[in-house]
């Protein structure tokens, strides 16, 4: 029987905001000193990318300075910057090289080259930019403002327009069909931009500086989720994560655990750079199914295979629809977990949108297959947790994507 998982954990900075940190102190005037940084894959492609156009980023004891000169001081990089698996670098950058007096290249493994990127490309046209996929390709040009009604509730289209904003000659508005994360908006404003939030419409004027920041990063819910899952699953389980960012437009996957019936307690701290922490208190409970769908996706969507997982072995009947957005991550998120659920006993069925999931009592061992997916691979972690499941995870060290420290902080709970 797996023991009772115990004790407080720290999880990793929030992988969001940590891009987001490099970007725009790279176009700041001043020095940015950023603690908490994620160190994980995505965002060290997003530093790597941002020192070979000339940017001095100094990393010391987990600590980042950049000495940023200013919106217009970026290097024609020397060779393709490649993003490696970010779909955050690869499309919030091109909002930023868009406005640049420089031609530049962006690439990406195979899993970034398959992911769409018209939804960013055809705005940016609009906006006036010469741009062109797969690589991206960029040239410099003239940018106007445009009012951007989205057809998806993304950030990282909300964003590129935005920042690509920061350099057009008249006022730039993006309109979502539901909020999405809205990291962007909080540390632009930060910054100096002239920013505007109302519902979900995000309004940006042109800037002619942004100022350096202190930056202290909160915790990222979509890896503390993992742990609260697993202090759920578990038997006598009863752990505290500290410092987790709770985000109005982050928090989904509280909501829906509680509406499960998760024993989850929430001590609100301070406000980080706008964004709020807490610590979340869980303890192992018995779940029922719920619905999940509409305006609540986009706050949970890196989560849903972890509620997926969980819903597996709860009571009753859990529907997830409205996910279509699944589809497009590194992998179809959709198909693989249907996939590897099913193939543990559990009663799951793909719909167009999401899946349909019925609780089984006993789940089974089994091979899994991660799709180098690092969510595929937590999520499948946290699972073998349940009723002494030995699961042969395959590739599961592409967690490093996002959380490089996933199996050594799940080993602190396990090893009390």
């Amino acid at each position: 029987m797996t023991k009772p998982l115990k004790g407080n954990l720290k999880v990793s900075g929030d992988k969001s905001i940590s891009h987001r940190s490099i970007m725009l102190g790279s176009i700041a005037e001043g020095t940015t000193i950023i603690n908490g940084f994620s160190f994980n894959a995505d965002c060290m492609a997003t530093i790597n990318c941002f020192s070979k156009m000339g940017v001095d980023i100094d990393i010391e004891n987990n600590t980042i300075k950049i000495n940023g000169k200013g919106l217009y001081s970026l290097k024609k990089p020397l060779e393709p910057l490649d993003c490696k698996n970010s779909g955050t670098t690869i499309r919030l950058m091109s909002g930023i090289l868009a406005g640049q007096n420089f031609s530049s290249t962006l690439t990406g493994d195979e899993s970034l080259q398959k992911r769409p990127m018209n939804r960013i490309i055809n705005p940016l046209k609009e906006m006036g930019a010469n741009i062109s996929s797969f690589p991206i390709k960029i040239f410099p040009s003239k940018l106007n403002g445009i009012e951007y009604i989205s057809p998806v509730a993304s950030a990282q289209v909300k964003s590129a327009i935005l920042l690509a904003g920061l350099f057009a000659d008249s006022k730039t508005s993006v309109i979502e069909p539901t909020l999405s994360r809205n990291h962007t908006e909080i540390m632009l404003k930060n910054f100096g931009a002239d920013i505007s939030c109302n519902g979900t419409c995000s309004t940006i004027r042109k800037c002619d500086s942004l100022y350096a920041l202190n930056l202290n990063i909160v915790g990222d819910i979509s890896s503390a989720a993992f742990f609260i899952v697993a202090g759920i699953l578990v038997k006598n389980s009863e752990i505290l994560i500290k410092n987790v960012g709770i985000n109005p437009t982050r928090t989904g996957i509280l909501k829906v655990l509680k509406s499960m019936g998760a024993k989850l307690e929430i001590f609100p701290k301070n406000i980080e750079n706008g964004e709020p922490a807490a610590d979340i208190l869980v303890r192992h409970s018995q779940l029922h199914g719920t619905k999940i769908s509409g305006e609540i996706i986009p706050q949970l969507i890196d989560e849903l295979p972890i509620i997926a997982a969980l819903a597996c072995v709860s009571e009753g009947t859990t529907i997830i629809k409205d996910a279509g957005e699944l589809r497009v991550k590194e992998t179809n998120r959709i198909r693989a977990m249907t996939t590897e659920l099913s193939k543990l006993g559990a009663n799951v069925k793909e719909t167009d949108d999401g899946m349909i999931i019925k609780g089984v009592k006993k789940l089974h061992n089994a091979k899994i297959n991660t799709y180098n997916d690092h969510r595929i691979a937590m999520t499948f972690s946290i699972l073998s947790l349940y009723d002494d499941l030995n699961l042969n995870i395959l590739n599961k060290d592409c967690v490093n994507i996002s959380y490089p420290d996933f199996y050594k902080d799940l080993a602190k709970l396990t090893n009390f």
